[in-house]
């Protein structure tokens, strides 16, 4: 994929989480995991450098994805001012929108919300309770196991994929190379090239 290619509206997936370097591990797995399923991973930030608010560029790459992956991980306050993150909850509301406005069209949207272990997504965002969002532990394999599961269930995923196992074994492949290419980005890595490092390290079925 090329920067000047759009990458077919079937086979994408928006992925909407934090950017951190504490949550830097679990970003990739979604990313490693959605391309270990022949589909490709979508961000605003592959749009960074355009001449366009980052809010139309959130909208306009969801709206050009089949599907997306939303996690809402980090829901209590941070810092001093002890302020919680709205972005993410944000973006999941469009993906809910465009699910709606599209149903029975030719272009459906399809998205997961991944949440913490156990209820408490319930008080900070009661409307998911009728969702059954999947539940992560923060870990790395556990990220992987559920967007796995969530994926082998989509209409566009190819039958023969990797296992969530064989996933989890070569994910540390795909992280020497994020590091070596991050390194030699001095740390301003572009989101094509997490994706192009994706490519060079997924397991094959």
């Amino acid at each position: 994929m090329s920067r000047a290619e759009t990458p077919v509206y079937e086979k994408s997936v928006f992925i909407n989480c934090p950017f951190d370097p504490q949550y830097r591990d679990l970003m990739l797995a979604i990313i490693f995991t959605v391309r270990a399923h022949r589909l490709t991973p979508r961000s605003a930030r592959g749009t960074e450098g355009a001449a366009e608010p980052r809010f139309s560029r959130i909208l306009q790459t969801l709206s050009e994805s089949k599907y997306s992956i939303h996690d809402l991980s980090r829901f209590t306050g941070e810092g001093s001012d002890n302020l919680a993150r709205f972005n993410m909850p944000l973006e999941l509301g469009m993906a809910a929108a465009f699910q709606f406005e599209r149903r029975g069209s030719a272009r459906p949207h399809q998205w997961l919300a991944l949440v913490p272990e156990g209820f408490g997504y319930q008080r900070f965002i009661s409307d998911l309770a009728g969702f059954d969002p999947a539940r992560h532990d923060q870990s790395v394999l556990s990220v992987i196991r559920e967007v796995c599961v969530w994926l082998r269930d989509r209409e566009n995923v190819e039958e023969t994929v990797p296992t969530p196992l064989l996933i989890h074994e070569r994910f540390a492949l795909f992280q020497e190379q994020v590091a070596t290419l991050r390194a030699e980005a001095l740390d301003k890595e572009t989101w094509l090239d997490l994706v192009k490092a994706a490519d060079r390290t997924v397991p094959k079925a």
